[in-house]
């Protein structure tokens, strides 16, 4: 059966809108814009997991589910007569080749940062034309994670001159976050317990997005792996000595903890 259908992004748009047809799958024709974007958030998320675990037969299924949900997106804005998946492609090319004037155009970049100047200058050209919001922060989406969210506010912001002038700054913000922190716990305030932790999160984001290396999320990312593998170190461990998890006490976890460290 699947043989019918091209393996091209056609192919699958002929399958979706088969699914959505008055006689295709319940599921599916019930589904609007609005119910997959947890689905499209999930898929992304299971995407990336597979590709920080350098799993490319994950990165191929997965990549195909998060491909499948902007299809059903398309499938559903051609219900609607609004746009086309040709309309997609030509507006991304477009966008694309009007975004890299160094290579389609008469500008010149010829480092990474050069490129992301350019970028900038290019989008900005874009935006004039159209109607401005409130705030320059209005187009930071609201679904993205906080960690990710609160990198673009600081680099909305950043773009403005409200920046910090080196890392030994950001580390000193970071230091007193932390005094504010352990005064709010001493107080025994757990309201201000929770907002302080909210401000040294946002403190060690700022830090992080002015070194222009990996972004939050992905350090964050690289922190959950590396906490699951020797985790998992203290759990194989234990369980090759005829030990449980609870009957073993804190200061043997953490040698196993401290093995697994020399390990990496």
């Amino acid at each position: 059966m699947a043989a019918e259908f091209p393996s091209t992004a056609d192919g699958l748009l002929a399958v979706l809108r088969r699914l959505r047809a008055p006689d295709g799958c319940p599921w599916d024709r019930a589904q609007t814009r609005h119910t997959l974007t947890a689905h499209l958030a999930g898929e992304c998320a299971e995407l990336i997991d597979a590709i920080d675990r350098e799993d490319a037969p994950g990165i191929c299924d997965e990549a195909g589910d998060v491909l499948m949900n902007l299809l059903l997106q398309i499938c559903i804005a051609e219900e609607k007569g609004e746009f086309t998946l040709a309309d997609v492609w030509k507006s991304e090319i477009s966008k694309m080749v009007r975004r890299h004037a160094h290579i389609f155009g008469e500008e010149s970049a010829a480092t990474p940062e050069e490129v992301t100047a350019l970028w900038e200058k290019i989008k900005a050209k874009e935006r004039a034309g159209k109607p401005k919001g409130e705030s320059i922060l209005d187009d930071v989406p609201h679904y993205l994670s906080a960690l990710t969210r609160a990198e673009k506010l600081q680099k909305k912001a950043a773009k403005t001159g409200f920046d910090w002038s080196c890392e030994r700054d950001i580390l000193a913000k970071i230091k007193e976050e932390t005094g504010e922190l352990e005064e709010a716990m001493i107080s025994g305030q757990e309201n201000d317990v929770d907002e302080e932790l909210g401000d040294l999160l946002f403190s060690v984001v700022n830090l992080i997005r002015f070194r222009k290396r990996q972004d939050a999320e992905a350090l964050l990312r690289a922190a959950n792996l590396k906490f699951e593998s020797r985790f998992r170190f203290v759990e194989k461990e234990l369980k090759a000595a005829g030990e449980s998890l609870e009957s073993a006490n804190l200061d043997r976890m953490e040698a196993l903890w401290q093995a697994a460290k020399k390990e990496e």
